[in-house]
C-alpha cells in the first residue's frame, strides 16, 4: 500500500495515470508522515517553482501547509514489526520495487 497527503480526487487521478494496482490511503495534513518524522515544508522559494509548475500543494493536498512527506519505504511483517525501513531525503533516492520484492520473498521463504 501506498499513503499520500494528496485529496481523494487528485490520489485517484495519479492511480489511474500510473495504473497503480495497490490500495493508496490518504493521510491530511500529513500527520502519519509527522508521527514518523517524515513531514518537511518546503521553503518560500520552492512553492514559487512549484506553483510555475502547476503543482500547487494547497490545492492537491486540500491546506495551506505546504508539506511533503519524505519518500519512504518500510516492510512490516503480520506481526507489526518493521523489518524494513527505507527514507531518504533525496526524493530521487528510492529503493529499486525488485529490491523491495525479493526481500519480501526472502521473507515469506524464512517463515
Amino acid at each position: 500500500m501506498a499513503i499520500s497527503p494528496q485529496v481523494e480526487e487528485q490520489s485517484q487521478k495519479a492511480v489511474r495515470q500510473n495504473k497503480v494496482t495497490f490500495d493508496v490511503l490518504m493521510d491530511p495534513g500529513n500527520q502519519v508522515a509527522d508521527k514518523f518524522g517524515l513531514r518537511f515544508a518546503l521553503p518560500e522559494y520552492l512553492r514559487s517553482i512549484y506553483t510555475e509548475f502547476g503543482a500547487d500543494l494547497s490545492k492537491f493536498n486540500g491546506d495551506d501547509s505546504w508539506t511533503l512527506p519524505v519518500a519512504s519505504r518500510f516492510v512490516i511483517d503480520q506481526g507489526g514489526i518493521i523489518r524494513a525501513a527505507d527514507a531518504d531525503a533525496d526524493y530521487t533516492s528510492r529503493p529499486e520495487p525488485s529490491a523491495t520484492v525479493a526481500f519480501l520473498k526472502s521473507m515469506s521463504q524464512a517463515s
